[in-house]
């Protein structure tokens, strides 16, 4: 979820579920050690309870950032041991990890001893085209050993080469049953299962088998699915929020955002275009809040031209002239 869940998009999702656990994108252990340390770490208040997804795999780098994490307020350290690109690769971190265990289990070790909130790990099932379960079985017990508790599994395996990113999501099958025999091994710990889950239903029957279910880009491209999940699956209130006023709070956040910061509204509005993913109309609204022409306008008007009649094109020419 690289340049998709930042900050301007937690806030975004936050308002759609209070409960739902959020993440941010991976972090790597070098942009914090070596560059802006604000820059990374920074986030809203409101986006609480929230992760940070580290990347590295350097026993002391990771300690270090690990604690800055820590000290900024996240509620959790997260270690990337699933992510397959190239990049990633050449800097010895992400899924190739899943090879070396035991410097998953020092990496996760020098983290715990130097922070008190939950230190967790996200990998795959495996690497490569090797369906061996005996694999990840002997990955989770090690990396456990080392004071992890909670393991994010995205039920397929890393194809590191071969493959790009888009295909490692998609090519290798996904095998649930692997992940569910994980929380069978392992009752103690905690398992959540990732990877092509998009539906609350499918939601409910996962959490039949495991104690968590983690969702990317489907609810990145259908955001709204998300509003039923506090009452669905966190036993909390039904949401009483339209479409309309999460917009609208979103414009208000927008024009924060630039008086606070000088963001412009277009790099947080990008975000949101799932917002009315289904309905009639959609794709018109999507293409005002795309338009890079009415960068100068408060939210609140673009947010009116998006919803104003087809009929009233006349009255928006003029604007985007």
């Amino acid at each position: 979820m690289m340049d998709w869940t930042d900050r301007h998009c937690r806030y975004f999702h936050r308002l759609l579920s209070r409960h739902a656990l959020l993440y941010t994108e991976m972090v790597t252990t070098g942009a914090l050690v070596h560059g802006d340390v604000e820059r990374h770490l920074r986030f809203n208040a409101q986006e609480h309870p929230v992760a940070l997804q580290l990347g590295g795999s350097e026993p002391n780098d990771l300690a270090h950032c690990a604690k800055l994490g820590e000290q900024w307020g996240y509620n959790e350290i997260n270690l990337n041991c699933g992510c397959p690109s190239e990049r990633v690769q050449r800097g010895s971190f992400g899924a190739c990890l899943m090879a070396e265990p035991q410097l998953v289990a020092d990496c996760v070790k020098a983290m715990v001893d130097v922070v008190t909130v939950p230190v967790t790990v996200k990998h795959r099932i495996g690497i490569d085209k090797s369906e061996s379960y005996a694999f990840v079985r002997d990955f989770v017990g090690t990396v456990s050993q080392a004071g992890c508790n909670t393991f994010i599994v995205h039920a397929r395996n890393a194809w590191l080469k071969g493959l790009s990113p888009k295909e490692n999501r998609e090519v290798p099958p996904l095998r649930y049953q692997m992940v569910h025999q994980l929380k069978r091994d392992f009752p103690e710990l905690t398992i959540a299962i990732n990877g092509g889950i998009t539906t609350a239903s499918q939601i409910a029957d996962e959490l039949q088998h495991v104690d968590g279910v983690m969702v990317g880009r489907e609810a990145y491209h259908n955001p709204w699915a998300m509003a039923d999940w506090d009452e669905s699956f966190f036993g909390a209130a039904a949401s009483t929020a339209s479409r309309e006023s999460i917009e609208a709070q979103m414009c208000d956040y927008m024009a924060a955002q630039f008086a606070a910061y000088g963001t412009p509204w277009s790099a947080i509005a990008r975000h949101v275009l799932g917002l009315r993913h289904g309905l009639a109309g959609s794709r018109r609204w999507r293409q005002v809040w795309s338009d890079h022409r009415l960068k100068t306008l408060h939210p609140r008007d673009v947010m009116a031209l998006a919803h104003a009649p087809i009929q009233s094109q006349t009255h928006i020419e003029p604007i985007y002239a």
